[in-house]
């Protein structure tokens, strides 16, 4: 398929409330490499096949929680026509100069009806994967560190106003609802969108907070993978919310934890083709939990309570 537009998640920023406990986490546990310092006290972070110089970024606050969700575009007529888009559309924007993340050109940044800050860029320096482009390796070292994710993989947001988002993200930006859970009147519970050949790149839920983050998911290459993820939070006593098992939704196979700052992740692995042909899949209410967790069809009450 063509890729142009919107092309993946390029990054997500977090507040951490240790930033020092947090970079060993997210190091040596989760498996990130880091990057980066910058003078605003964030620490950068990528996974171990992203090309991209940073993916993860994190910073040290009194609340966890998300500060914005970036997305990586074409190119910067892609990044202007955006912004064009968007502005017509009524919605309000912020360029955030090149430079003021690390690496990263100019950015574009709006909030959602759902009270997320989103924004765009087209230009990031990449630092490679390691390998090489001439006869590389089918995986770097660096893979066996931690848990050794992919990639970033989606986002999972919650806050009001999901529908007007979804029109936003699906008429202005050129994703796709790939799944909908709906409530028990009929109305849309959450939308699950991809701008790729993926699942889903990011979801959004009902919720009656604005701006509140669910999880940033982490990609691993095989159930057998998200298996050792297992065996290496009981090591290391993460906080494990829900798994190892598989969603309805999406079909990915996942585990739910808590970095120690109370903020979820997820690490994923499987789902389908998601062309843009394909039919969007409905859940209704009463197969939300079938949804979430397949084989034991539980609607886990701390998926739809804690979120930061």
């Amino acid at each position: 398929m063509a890729m142009t537009g919107v092309l993946r998640p390029g990054h997500v920023q977090l507040r951490v409330l240790d930033l020092d406990e947090s970079i060993k986490f997210y190091g040596d546990v989760l498996g990130l490499i880091e990057t980066g310092r910058d003078q605003h006290g964030r620490v950068y972070f990528k996974c171990w096949d992203e090309h991209d110089h940073s993916s993860f970024i994190i910073r040290e606050a009194e609340a966890p929680g998300m500060d914005y969700m970036g997305f990586r575009v074409l190119d910067v007529p892609t990044l202007n026509d955006i912004e064009k888009k968007l502005n017509d559309y009524g919605l309000e924007t912020t360029r955030i100069p090149a430079g003021e993340l690390l690496e990263t050109g100019e950015r574009v940044r709006f909030t959602t009806p759902s009270g997320h800050e989103i924004e765009f860029y087209a230009e990031k320096n990449k630092v490679g994967n390691g390998l090489g482009n001439v006869s590389p390796a089918p995986w770097a070292p660096e893979r066996e560190k931690g848990m050794g994710p992919v990639h970033l993989d989606h986002c999972l947001l919650y806050g009001p106003n999901i529908d007007e988002t979804a029109k936003i993200f699906t008429e202005l930006l050129g994703f796709r609802v790939t799944e909908n859970i709906l409530d028990p009147e009929g109305g849309n519970a959450a939308h699950f969108m991809s701008t790729s050949h993926k699942p889903h790149d990011i979801a959004f839920v009902n919720y009656p907070e604005p701006g509140k983050f669910h999880h940033a998911s982490f990609l691993l290459e095989t159930w057998e993978q998200v298996l050792r993820a297992a065996d290496i939070m009981s090591m290391h006593k993460v906080n494990v919310d829900i798994g190892p098992t598989r969603h309805g939704v999406t079909r990915g196979m996942t585990i739910y934890a808590w970095d120690p700052s109370g903020n979820r992740f997820e690490t994923f692995a499987g789902g389908y083709f998601a062309y843009p042909d394909k039919e969007k899949i409905v859940w209704p209410a009463e197969d939300f939990g079938q949804g979430l967790d397949y084989p034991q069809r539980k609607l886990h009450e701390s998926f739809l309570t804690i979120v930061t």
